[in-house]
């Protein structure tokens, strides 16, 4: 195997080491025996045994394939949700910046529970199916805090005068199968497996789909930068849909190549580059916070979101391109003339497949974050000049539908 190969496995499991559990401890998905069979090296991660690689095909290989054509991947360990009741709006948009009152039926949007200091707890998306049911998922990686945050606020809600119009009933889908298939071929390859009309399907929107017999949730979407489709499915079917799926060109790829896809397509992995101590607006994602939200507030940690969205945050989310050397999570960022600290990597990989350089990101002091900023990245004890980015580092493929 080639030592750049090499080395950017290492970097990849260090990636992945704030989510390592002890192995006699670690949970399952619906398709552990359907990895098993395809040749996949397992991996402690998030509190489950899931595939890094499969067989030969190694983490660049499969990155590559995705970009050019579709790869399906299980994440079946993160949490689905359901959240019903006649005051489910209203409780959500408690617990996130988002605006859902006006969300159109079946459409998502990627969202953030928040604390009373305004930080990121989790990440989630959010699908409204109607005013009072929502499909929800968050990262497995922060389960049990999820839900034990979930399961107090939600009974805080329910006691208070706020569920006049109807308690709020959460349900986990626990078992449950989550594909996503990936690439510029999904769509394509997809349809082919149902007479729904995917086209109408455009980026962000949902729907129930026959596939194969099996009526599913399918969201288009995904954490590629790739044109895809997200596909929730009872744990008894999972095996069964994700082989129906594994045609040809599909290959199975694993976090390795699902690392170095949402890093070159700008997205965060929580533990990574978001925590408790971040808020949206440092992180970049003013975005989710809804036109109206920003003046009524109403949610946990408006307080401090608003004051930053007025004020400007002390730091800032940015990408880099480092040169020399690449830079991996815990890199000071420091200024390039007095060299003092005023930043920190986050997330990082060397010569990303799509972009051919080594790419970060992390946060850096506000002044500093401008795109086209000269900055410098320590890596081995020393100085490597870098260069601050807009992010995606690649030009995203959502399918935002076909011209009239």
């Amino acid at each position: 195997m080639p030592i750049a190969i090499v080395v950017w496995f290492c970097i990849g499991v260090q990636v992945f080491k704030t989510h390592v559990a002890r192995a006699e401890s670690l949970r399952q998905t619906p398709l552990y025996d359907f990895h098993i069979k395809h040749g996949a090296k397992m991996v402690p991660f998030a509190g489950y045994h899931m595939p890094l690689v499969y067989g030969d095909v190694g983490q660049l290989p499969s990155h590559q394939h995705v970009r050019q054509s579709a790869g399906l991947f299980d994440v079946g360990h993160m949490v689905q949700s359901n959240f019903r009741g006649g005051t489910a709006t209203q409780f959500l948009e408690w617990l996130t910046p988002s605006s859902l009152s006006t969300l159109a039926p079946y459409t998502s949007t990627l969202s953030v529970f928040l604390n009373e200091r305004g930080g990121i707890i989790d990440d989630t998306v959010i699908t409204k199916h109607a005013s009072d049911a929502f499909y929800v998922v968050t990262n497995a990686g922060r389960r049990a805090e999820d839900l034990a945050w979930l399961s107090t606020r939600l009974a805080e809600w329910n006691a208070s005068e706020r569920a006049k119009d109807g308690p709020v009933e959460h349900e986990v889908l626990d078992g449950w199968g989550l594909l996503a298939l990936q690439g510029p071929s999904s769509a394509d390859l997809l349809q082919a497996l149902t007479s729904y009309d995917l086209r109408a399907l455009t980026f962000g929107r949902s729907a129930f789909v026959p596939l194969e017999g099996i009526n599913v949730h399918v969201a288009r979407g995904g954490y590629t930068g790739e044109d895809g489709f997200e596909i929730s499915v009872p744990p008894a079917q999972a095996a069964f849909l994700a082989s129906a799926l594994l045609r040809s060109p599909v290959q199975l790829a694993g976090l390795g190549a699902r690392d170095s896809l949402r890093l070159e397509a700008g997205m965060c992995l929580y533990g990574n580059d978001l925590d408790e101590s971040t808020t949206p607006v440092e992180a970049g994602l003013s975005w989710v916070i809804g036109k109206d939200r920003r003046t009524s507030g109403g949610f946990i940690g408006s307080e401090e979101v608003l004051q930053q969205l007025k004020n400007g945050p002390p730091r800032r989310r940015v990408g880099l391109i480092v040169e020399e050397a690449p830079a991996r999570q815990g890199a000071k960022i420091l200024a390039p003339e007095t060299s003092d600290e005023i930043g920190v990597v986050t997330s990082g990989i060397p010569l990303a497949p799509t972009v051919g350089k080594n790419i970060a990101m992390g946060y850096i002091k506000s002044g500093f974050h401008k795109k086209g900023t000269t900055v410098a990245v320590e890596v081995r004890k020393k100085a490597r000049p870098a260069l601050v980015t807009s992010m995606p580092f690649i030009s995203t493929r959502y399918w935002r539908g076909w011209a009239a």
